[in-house]
């Protein structure tokens, strides 16, 4: 059974996710709200992230190759990575206090050194797709393997691209940011050949000119099979 997901974005008034800086705080007291049960992160998000807000790679110690002993309420980070890109960094993700634990969606081709890396860290990993990671088969195993009800996404363009495109996303929650980026944006929704039709839910000002928006994704019925 297919999870409910919630793409949630922080975007600049013209519709971009980069080339201003967010309320990151807003942005995670937001996503808290709907108590997810895990998130759903791609990997060029991560390394994104590390390269933005990090002070470079800190080495790995000791703890870092075994499972964290968490509060079991908090969600798991889902990271999908069939290339192997986070071999040395995933350590960043895992120390990350508000996250349970890491586990990571691996393809057919994900390379056997990045598995032998991610055994030895006692990472769980699941490998659903040939290729690539098919969502389709990720999202229902995800949610019987590890009890999940509300998958939340706060990725960047590809994968938010990826799940609209599949009709995988149930609710779309846009953090609003009184600025305009201009020709330099980069725009949250890019490639889609679908036309999605959607009904507001919610449209809140929070504190210092921001607005949230929530809009619930009309789905197309499944036709009958005869």
């Amino acid at each position: 059974m297919m999870p409910k997901l919630i793409l949630h974005n922080s975007i600049s008034i013209d519709g971009s996710l980069t080339s201003f800086e967010p309320n990151m705080e807003l942005h995670y007291r937001i996503a808290g709200w709907y108590k997810p049960d895990i998130h759903l992160i791609g990997s060029n998000t991560i390394t994104a992230g590390v390269a933005l807000y990090g002070d470079g790679v800190p080495q790995e110690e000791l703890s870092d190759f075994q499972k964290p002993k968490r509060n079991k309420h908090l969600p798991a980070w889902v990271i999908i990575d069939t290339k192997g890109k986070l071999e040395g960094i995933l350590h960043t993700c895992r120390r990350f206090e508000l996250c349970r634990d890491i586990i990571v969606l691996t393809s057919k081709k994900t390379p056997q050194r990045y598995l032998r890396y991610l055994d030895k860290r006692q990472y769980t990993y699941h490998c659903v797709g040939h290729d690539h990671v098919d969502l389709r088969q990720a999202l229902p195993l995800v949610s019987k393997v590890y009890h999940v009800k509300t998958v939340l996404t706060d990725t960047g363009r590809i994968l938010g691209n990826l799940l609209l495109e599949q009709d995988l996303v149930d609710e779309i929650s846009l953090l609003v940011h009184p600025v305009i980026v201009g020709k330099n944006a980069y725009h949250m929704v890019s490639d889609i050949q679908k036309n999605h039709k959607l009904t507001l839910v919610k449209c809140q000002r929070m504190e210092q000119q921001y607005v949230w928006f929530v809009y619930k994704v009309i789905k197309k019925r499944e036709s009958p099979i005869h």
